[in-house]
């Protein structure tokens, strides 16, 4: 989800870069400048969650071991992902995951979600957590794989032949939501100042009180001006 994340705002941070070129005005312009600041830093915050994620969250957790050594769960956020016309195939990197008994490595699935757990892998406990899937599955057709530092899950489609987009719902939703906002109507296509007003209006809506603050000088200057030019003419 992070990387998903940050590929967005990188797209995101690009198209208002091109924006900011159309932009006449130096308040637009500032305007403009001042939100793609803001979603550098959301993009610098975020890589620096994802290196925190890649170090993954370590939990002791409580083991019957005779000599008292503590097993810890570690928390898995990065996988890989690919689909067939029967399955999704969830791809989780795990070194020497081959070298455990069978029994070690084992699956919880729903409909809509799905659990990985790897047991006491050199000492250590793992676990993948996905849920809200784009759709449905057969827990019942379903199986994994243990590979060479690898666990593949087959997660097998209730519909058949039915691509997935994405692999949750969640991430579906956050695309949707990024293109509806920056998606330009046909009036917007044809005049590219009226697709900076579009965007500004929609910064002034979800912006803090800072941001409505320049938005409303800036578009008060805009009507003064005007303003003038009328009078001069």
């Amino acid at each position: 989800m992070s990387a998903t994340k940050i590929t967005e705002l990188r797209s995101d941070i690009d198209e208002l870069n091109e924006l900011l070129k159309q932009a006449k005005r130096k308040k637009v312009q500032d305007i403009l400048s001042l939100e793609i600041r803001k979603l550098e830093t959301e993009l610098i915050s975020l890589k620096e969650s994802e290196k925190n994620e890649n170090a993954m969250e370590v939990t002791p957790i409580p083991t019957t071991s005779s000599q008292s050594q503590k097993r810890y769960q570690i928390k898995l956020n990065g996988y890989g992902w690919d689909q067939s016309d029967k399955y999704v195939k969830v791809f989780v990197t795990l070194k020497n995951v081959h070298n455990i008994p069978k029994e070690q490595v084992y699956c919880k699935l729903t409909e809509r979600s799905m659990e990985l757990h790897v047991e006491n892998l050199e000492n250590k406990d793992y676990l993948l957590v996905i849920n809200k899937l784009l759709n449905t599955i057969n827990v019942e057709e379903s199986h994994w794989k243990q590979k060479t530092d690898m666990v593949v899950i087959f997660l097998a489609k209730s519909r058949q032949n039915i691509k997935w987009s994405h692999m949750t719902e969640i991430e579906k939703k956050f695309e949707d939501q990024r293109n509806n906002r920056f998606k330009p109507t046909e009036s917007e296509k044809a005049d590219p100042q009226e697709s900076i007003m579009s965007l500004m209006r929609n910064m002034y809506e979800t912006g803090d009180d800072e941001m409505k603050r320049m938005i409303s000088k800036a578009w008060y200057e805009g009507q003064q001006k005007k303003k003038t030019d009328t009078l001069d003419l």
